[in-house]
C-alpha cells in the first residue's frame, strides 16, 4: 500500500464507448466536461470545487478540489444513459489518491484510483447499465486530510438517454444515505450527493478516530483470569477470542470457558455495561489453532449466518478475523458481505492478520481487506513472530524495531487500504508472544513516525498519515499480568493524537 500524499488528482477525461454495434454513438455525454464554464452542471461536497488556469490537461480551465480532513472533495455529475447498454469513462486527473467512477449504473459499479501523479493522468473504467438503468452518476474525489487535486477533460462515451434534462436526484439504485463522518475505507460507491453540513459524530461504527484494540482471552494460559468489566478502560475495542468451529462448514459458536467461574448472564451484562461506556466487544474467529475455513458459497452464508447470531445473543458489535492458516480471498468477502448485509452500517470488521500475510496486494488477507475496504474497520498486523520481512522500500528489517512495524504499515497503505484502517499489533509482554516484544515507547514512537514523521528510525515514510487508527494487543490478560503498562502508555498515547 502506497502511503497516501499529495491530493488525489481525478476527474479527468471520462470517456464512454458503446460496445454494442459500430454505428451507437460515441458522442461524450458529460456536460462541462473541461470546466470551461466554471462548475456548471457540476456538484462538488462541501464548497471544495474549483476551477483554475493552472494546471490544465487542456482548454484553459480545470478543476480544483480540496480534500479535508472530513470530506473528500467530491464532484459529481448525473447523466443520462440507456439501459443494457456498455460505456467507458475516462478522466484526466492529478495528485494522488484521486477517484473516479459512477454509482446507479443497475450493475457493478466502477472506480479506479491513482496512488499519486506529478502531472496528468488518464484513469479510465468500464461498466454495462442494468436493464433499467436511465441515469448514472460520475464522480472524481481525493481522500480525507489529502492535499488538493486536479481533473480536466471528463468523458464518458456510449449511447445517449432520453434528451430531457439529467435528473438531479440520486440514480436508480442509489447506495445507501451518504455518510455524514469520514468511513474508516476508501468508499467503492462515494455518496452522490453532497452532504448538508459537516460531519459531526465520530468515523463508522461510533469509533474515536484512534482506537486502541485488546483481545480478552476466553481460556486460562497462565495470564491474568478476567471478566470483561475488568478490561482496562484504555480499550476501546475488545475482541472475544475466539469462536469456535462447528460441524457445519463455515459455521461458528462461542462458549464460554468453564474454568473462567463467568455466567453467560454475567458476561452478557458485562458486554451491554462497555457499550454503554463507549467501547466495542466483537468476536474474534480463528487464532493460531483456528480451524474455520470458508471456501465455497454454503461455508459463506453459513459463516455470516452464524456470526449474526452470535451478534444478536451476546450483543457482539461484529466480528474479528484471525484465522492463521490462512483464509479465501474470494468467498471470505462474500461472507463479511452477507453478514453486513444483515448487521447494518454499524458492524465492526477488524482483522488480525500475521506479517507475512500483508507483504503484497495478492497476499490473501491483503487482497480479502482490498475487497471489503467500504465495510472493513481496521487492520491490525501482527508485527510480531515474524523475523526479518522486506519493507515498502525494498529494504529488509528485523522485527522488534520501529523500521519493522512502520516499512510494513507502509506496505499495507501502499496497496490501498486507508491509513484510518491501519491499526499496530504488538505483544502486551514478553509473555505474550514467541517473539516480536517491543516496549510502549517503541509502539508510540512508530505511530508518531507513521502519524507526523517524528520518532522514525532508519526508515521515513515519504509522507505522514496522521488518521493511522491506533494500536492494538494480545491480550488485555497478558497486559493485566503486566501491571496494564502496555495500554497505559500505548492507550494514553492514541487517545492523545490529534
Amino acid at each position: 500500500m502506497a502511503g497516501i500524499s499529495a491530493a488525489a488528482v481525478i476527474g479527468a477525461g471520462a470517456a464512454l464507448v458503446n460496445m454494442g454495434t459500430a454505428s451507437a454513438a460515441t458522442t461524450n455525454l458529460i456536460a462541462n466536461p473541461g470546466f470551461e464554464s466554471g462548475l456548471s452542471n457540476w456538484s462538488c461536497t462541501a464548497g471544495s470545487g474549483a476551477t483554475v488556469s493552472s494546471p490544465v490537461h487542456s482548454g484553459s480551465t480545470a478543476l480544483k478540489a480540496t480534500p479535508s480532513n472530513s470530506d473528500t472533495g467530491q464532484c459529481t455529475q448525473t447523466v443520462s444513459v440507456q439501459p443494457n447498454s456498455q460505456y467507458t469513462l475516462s478522466a484526466w486527473v492529478q495528485g494522488s489518491y484521486v477517484y473516479i467512477g459512477a454509482t446507479g449504473t443497475g450493475g457493478t459499479d466502477p472506480s479506479t484510483w491513482t496512488p499519486g501523479t506529478s502531472g496528468f493522468q488518464q484513469l479510465s473504467v468500464n461498466f454495462t447499465t442494468g436493464a433499467s438503468t436511465r441515469s448514472v452518476t460520475v464522480y472524481t474525489h481525493g481522500w480525507y486530510g489529502q492535499p488538493v487535486y486536479y481533473a480536466d477533460d471528463v468523458t464518458l462515451t456510449g449511447p445517449g438517454g432520453s434528451t430531457t434534462t439529467p435528473p438531479t436526484t440520486p440514480p436508480t439504485t442509489p447506495p445507501t444515505t451518504p455518510p455524514t463522518t469520514p468511513p474508516t475505507t476508501p468508499p467503492t460507491t462515494p455518496p452522490t450527493t453532497p452532504p448538508t453540513t459537516p460531519p459531526t459524530s465520530p468515523p463508522a461504527g461510533n469509533l474515536p478516530k484512534h482506537v486502541v484494540t485488546g483481545y480478552w482471552q476466553n481460556f486460562n494460559n497462565g495470564a491474568t483470569v478476567q471478566t470483561i468489566a475488568q478490561v482496562q478502560n484504555q480499550y476501546d475495542i475488545i475482541a472475544v477470542a475466539f469462536a469456535d468451529a462447528t460441524t457445519t462448514p463455515g459455521a461458528v459458536s462461542f462458549t464460554l470457558d468453564p474454568s473462567l467461574g463467568y455466567s453467560v448472564a454475567q458476561f452478557k451484562a458485562d458486554i451491554a455495561a462497555k457499550q454503554a461506556a463507549g467501547k466495542k466487544v466483537i468476536i474474534s474467529v480463528g487464532g493460531q489453532n483456528g480451524t474455520i475455513s470458508i471456501r465455497d458459497s454454503a461455508s459463506a452464508t453459513n459463516f455470516a449466518n452464524s456470526v449474526y447470531s452470535l451478534m444478536q445473543t451476546y450483543g457482539f458489535n461484529g466480528v474479528d478475523i484471525d484465522l492463521e492458516n490462512g483464509i479465501d480471498s474470494t468467498y471470505m468477502p462474500q461472507a463479511l458481505r452477507a453478514l453486513s448485509a444483515k448487521a447494518g452500517s454499524s458492524l465492526i470488521i477488524t482483522m488480525a492478520p500475521q506479517t507475512i500475510d500483508m507483504l503484497s496486494a495478492g497476499s490473501d488477507y491483503l487482497a480479502t481487506a482490498l475487497k471489503i475496504k467500504d465495510i472493513l474497520t481496521i487492520v491490525n498486523t501482527q508485527y510480531y513472530n515474524s523475523g526479518s520481512m522486506n519493507g515498502c522500500d525494498g529494504g529488509v528489517y528485523s522485527q522488534g524495531t520501529v523500521d519493522f512495524i512502520t516499512t510494513l504499515a507502509c506496505t499495507a497503505i501502499q496497496a490501498g487500504l486507508s491509513p484510518a484502517q491501519i491499526g499496530i499489533g504488538t505483544p502486551a509482554s514478553t509473555s505474550a508472544a514467541g517473539s516480536g516484544y517491543v516496549s510502549p515507547t517503541v509502539v508510540n514512537n512508530a505511530l508518531d513516525c507513521l502519524a507526523k514523521g517524528t520518532g522514525c528510525g532508519t526508515f521515513k515514510p515519504s509522507t505522514t498519515w496522521p488518521t493511522i487508527r491506533g494500536a492494538m494487543t494480545w491480550s488485555t490478560n497478558w497486559d493485566a499480568s503486566a501491571g496494564n503498562t502496555w495500554s497505559n502508555s500505548v492507550g494514553a498515547h492514541v487517545h492523545g493524537m490529534p
